[in-house]
């Protein structure tokens, strides 16, 4: 069952939003065909309004770039239709009120230390060289961009960061590497990330930080939120050193 809602956020521009099913036990709230900074807004605040609800059987609700996801329990079919509608009205009514989004969420930025030094940062020659600009231009950019966490994925803790200045919306590498070493912060198509673990990853790496990003000991373990405005903060190798110790 697809439910439409025609009057939604204009944030989706000329794409109606729509609650389709994910699989057998999942609703999923469509807000953009594209990706759209206030449909990510919006996505994130029905997310937290749908956890609030704490309705039962509803298992886990994820917000991704521009949807919500929905997961849900059900004894038979019969529970399972009854709780996809319910679900489906549920996400078109706090998409009625939620509106447009708004970058304002209460929270104080988090500050990311960042040592963009060649040693940690391999591509970021290759970078300045594709954008006209100097590694130190580069980095300027990068710090002064406006950063905000559209959303968690990949790997646990993986932030992707919009909002980077466009003169840096390098593409990808064409060879992705086979290990990125934790704490690397990497930009494409004009995002940031920063990999939470030692991983396999194609984006441009231009530094990294010696702060986790997921600790399981932690609560909540994942250091970055969705909604969370992030700035970065450029560091000496010995500051990066001298942090990672701690």
């Amino acid at each position: 069952m697809t439910t439409r809602r025609k009057n939604a956020a204009s944030s989706s521009k000329s794409h109606s939003p729509r609650v389709v099913p994910a699989g057998d036990a999942a609703q999923m709230l469509e807000l953009a065909e594209d990706f759209d900074a206030d449909a990510n807004l919006v996505a994130q605040r029905i997310a937290d309004e749908v956890r609030a609800a704490k309705v039962e059987g509803i298992t886990d609700v994820v917000a991704a770039i521009v949807t919500v996801i929905v997961h849900f329990e059900a004894a038979d079919a019969v529970q399972a239709a009854a709780r996809r509608e319910a679900i489906s009205q549920l996400l078109l009514t706090a998409l009625q009120r939620t509106g447009q989004g708004s970058d304002d969420s209460g929270r104080e930025p988090v500050h990311i230390p960042v040592c963009y030094e060649s040693r940690f940062a391999p591509d970021l020659a290759e970078v300045a060289a594709a954008t006209g600009l100097t590694p130190e231009e580069v980095v300027q950019r990068h710090v002064a961009s406006a950063h905000r966490v559209l959303m968690i994925g990949f790997t646990p803790g993986f932030p992707y960061i919009g909002g980077l200045d466009e003169r840096l919306a390098v593409p990808r590498r064409a060879t992705p590497r086979a290990r990125l070493e934790a704490g690397s912060v990497a930009i494409a198509n004009g995002q940031t990330s920063i990999y939470p673990f030692a991983t396999p990853g194609g984006w441009n790496l231009i530094g990294r930080t010696p702060i986790a990003l997921f600790d399981p000991d932690r609560d909540p373990p994942t250091l970055l939120q969705a909604g969370d405005r992030v700035v970065f903060e450029p560091i000496s190798a010995s500051d990066f050193e001298r942090l990672a110790k701690r």
